[in-house]
């Protein structure tokens, strides 16, 4: 056993199936292929990105690094974040976004670096065609399709809107209309491949990321917590675990009842 099975392991330990599964395809991009209904679930509301390794995964490992290390000097701290970010790509098995969203990470910290501000689509660009150089054979790959194509739209399409409300309603509309933005920007690329390859379109899509989309990040924070602490007592890690099998059995819930709407769903 190696790589990440080192730590979804841990994981399996602590939570049932599917929450187990779905816990590690969000952390380390583990496919759930086996898990033939719920894999079926996620395609029909259209969450399958859930679970294939992504750009997010990188950002905040590099976030977290970035608060822990900066007490140490700016210089210090970008090196300890670039190292550990090449290491995380090594470690999860050179998986095409992974990589993708680590060059465009090592990009970004060598221009924070040296003083010059990092501009994202210029990094997606300088990203594709170092994997077409060096991985060409990936170029075809769904997952970098999928991957590259939702990053390009959240560039183009997802910056944050303000909406000047105030008050609880306000505050809500403001997020919801954040997140609605975010997911419509990521299926503008991604929806006519995922109709390509699976001949399939999910019109529950948009509804299914808003009540999701936003337990992503605290997932895989409290997810790596699970992993790592687990790995060194079972005890420590028995805190994050129970969270996030409370967070998970939301999203499991969510999903089923969304795959069970009428016409949520079109195969052609």
């Amino acid at each position: 056993m190696g790589g990440p099975e080192i730590f979804s392991s841990v994981i399996d330990g602590y939570l049932p199936q599917p929450q187990a599964a779905l816990l590690n395809g969000i952390v380390f991009g583990i496919p759930i292929g086996k898990y033939g209904d719920f894999h079926t679930k996620l395609k029909m509301v259209g969450l399958l990105h859930l679970v294939v390794l992504s750009g997010m995964n990188i950002t905040i490992l590099a976030g977290i690094v970035t608060a822990i290390t900066i007490p140490f000097g700016r210089k210090l701290s970008l090196l300890i974040t670039g190292l550990l970010i090449l290491f995380f790509v090594y470690f999860i098995g050179l998986q095409a976004p992974a990589v993708r969203a680590g060059f465009c990470a090592i990009l970004t910290v060598v221009s924070i670096a040296f003083g010059r501000k990092a501009v994202p689509l210029y990094l997606l660009i300088l990203s594709g065609i170092f994997i077409a150089i060096f991985f060409p054979d990936w170029v075809t790959g769904l997952s970098f399709q999928l991957s590259y194509g939702a990053t390009l739209g959240i560039i183009l399409f997802g910056p944050k809107i303000q909406i000047n409300h105030s008050g609880l309603f306000g505050s809500l509309l403001s997020n919801i209309s954040q997140e609605l933005r975010v997911t419509l920007a990521a299926q503008v690329f991604t929806a006519p491949l995922i109709f390509i390859h699976f001949k399939q379109i999910s019109l529950i899509s948009p509804l299914a990321n808003i009540m999701v989309a936003f337990l992503v990040a605290p997932l895989m924070i409290l997810g790596m917590m699970t992993a790592f602490l687990g790995k060194m007592s079972h005890s420590i890690g028995l805190i994050p675990s129970i969270i996030c099998y409370g967070i998970l059995n939301y999203m499991l819930l969510v999903i089923d009842i969304l795959s069970k709407v009428p016409l949520g769903y079109i195969s052609f």
